[in-house]
């Protein structure tokens, strides 16, 4: 093992012939040419993997999701299959970590990918048989699927990066997944342009079913978290010999060494229950089929801008960590209020559930874009601002959890308790729409549970959070050693940016 001084002035480790230098910029650094190329385990690139896999799976279902009903005129069958979805999701999330540290990250997403696909052929398959148990089978697989899924993404975005860089990873995921969503809503915008009544086109379903399965292949190029390391040369903390007892008990430790984390529990509950009236109640039972189509484009659009606001705000250095917790907190009440509060102001003024289902609604009381001014104008902004919301809660909770640990076990375990109980809350407002409650119920519910979960949470947003979580403490939940987390010098990586 030597050192040489390569072309970009810098000492770079080397090992015989295998190693080479490679021009400057984050994406190139002092490799092996046989062996494990280092710039590609960097947590920026698995970060863009994985923002990719989301961009093609989850990014594509939610675009589908917003178009109200999955796409069809009657959202019965979205109805049901989302019960079916979100409470095998709420199992298997909740003990997904576990899953995630035994099998590895790259095998728990691969196998996560699975499920978008089928999901959305039982709605093409839909259109044509009207199979609503293939719709609910399909849902239900997905569920599965997306506990394993998206417990991996979160213990990947939580973990990899460095602490002062955590809020910026969060925005630039949420931006590349949410941009699926947009592309993904030009589709159907693009398709059903001239289109205001009826499911959407077989062309939208394809679409979408293509590019769900690139995404689950994509899945399978990601490495394991114990190949990652991090710019200030440390690793990610792990099990060195995971098992699943150890892991299941590890599951148990994450609760019982914190408990005050429970206090968290009514906020991920909440963290998806508004899509149902938003997706439902509000875009697909008052607008026509295009108007949907733009409407979902917008919320994602939002949801771009709303993620990238924030994750630059949450990783202000010059501000410590704890204040900017309680920045966070403050912005998220005062949005809460002001956003539902407007929300409210609109929905009290429309038409009941049953007068939208009336075929005479249907062909004449669809607000279109055209139609402009207050009818039109005002409701899109305020869809805008809904996606702007989601953007702003989800970033805030997944820096929240970040801000708990560094540890790539006790992320992966966070994760799974937040995507669990986040589908639990899921599962059951969709029910409720299933049962056709009032338009007015279930947005008092949705805006009632937002509101009163910040208020149980804000113990711990505002005095738990640290500026700073050592080595030391987040090894306490692991076998590794300081050592082991410390890359050596084989492994040093060049870096060209500060």
């Amino acid at each position: 093992m030597s050192t040489e001084e390569g072309k970009t002035g810098h000492d770079v480790a080397v090992d015989g012939p295998e190693y080479v230098d490679r021009p400057q910029g984050w994406m190139y650094r002092s490799v092996r040419i046989f062996g494990s190329d280092l710039w590609y385990a960097s947590p920026k690139v698995q970060l863009l993997m994985i923002s990719l896999v989301c961009f093609l799976c989850p990014g594509m279902f939610n675009a589908l999701s917003g178009l109200g009903g999955g796409g069809q005129v009657d959202a019965t069958a979205q109805d049901h299959a989302s019960v079916a979805l979100y409470s095998t999701f709420a199992v298997v999330g909740f003990f997904a970590g576990t899953f995630a540290n035994r099998l590895g990250l790259r095998l728990t997403l691969s196998i996560g990918g699975l499920g978008y696909c089928i999901y959305c052929a039982s709605f093409l398959s839909y259109s044509h048989t009207e199979n609503i148990g293939f719709v609910i089978f399909a849902g239900a697989f997905l569920g599965v699927c997306a506990g394993l899924l998206w417990t991996a993404q979160g213990a990947i975005m939580m973990s990899y990066p460095a602490e002062n860089s955590k809020g910026r990873y969060i925005s630039w995921f949420w931006v590349i997944f949410n941009l699926g969503a947009v592309i993904a809503s030009l589709i159907p915008l693009a398709q059903n342009i001239n289109k205001k009544a009826g499911p959407v086109t077989d062309g939208t379903y394809i679409a979408f079913m293509i590019l769900m399965g690139a995404g689950a292949v994509l899945a399978l190029l990601l490495v394991n978290a114990d190949k990652v390391i991090r710019e200030d040369n440390t690793k990610v903390i792990l099990m060195k010999n995971p098992s699943w007892k150890s892991e299941f008990k590890g599951l148990w430790e994450t609760l019982f060494q914190e408990p005050w984390i429970l206090l968290l529990f009514p906020m991920f509950f909440s963290s998806n229950i508004f899509y149902t009236y938003q997706t439902n109640d509000m875009n697909g039972a008052h607008f026509t089929t295009r108007t949907r189509a733009l409407n979902s484009l917008l919320y994602w659009l939002a949801q771009i801008i709303g993620a990238m606001v924030n994750g630059y705000c949450l990783d202000i250095h010059s501000i410590r960590r704890s204040v900017r917790a309680k920045a966070a907190f403050a912005f998220l009440v005062t949005l809460t209020f002001v956003i539902w509060g407007a929300g409210w102001d609109w929905q009290k003024q429309q038409v009941t559930r049953e007068v939208t289902q009336s075929d005479e609604y249907q062909q004449d009381g669809l607000v279109d874009w055209t139609d402009g001014g207050q009818a039109y104008i005002g409701p899109m902004f305020l869809y805008f601002f809904y996606g702007f919301y989601d953007a702003i809660w989800q970033t805030c909770i997944y820096w929240y959890m970040g801000a708990l640990s560094n540890s790539g076990r006790k992320a992966a375990n966070l994760a799974g308790f937040y995507k669990g109980i986040q589908s639990a809350g899921a599962a059951v407002f969709w029910r409720l729409d299933g049962l056709k409650l009032p338009f007015d119920t279930i947005f008092g519910a949705t805006w009632g549970c937002l509101a009163g979960s910040l208020l149980i949470a804000a113990p711990v947003l505002l005095f738990k959070i640290k500026d700073h979580v050592t080595i030391e403490e987040d090894l306490k939940f692991s076998d590794e050693t300081i050592e082991d987390v410390i890359a050596g010098p084989t492994e040093k990586r060049i870096e060209s940016e500060a």
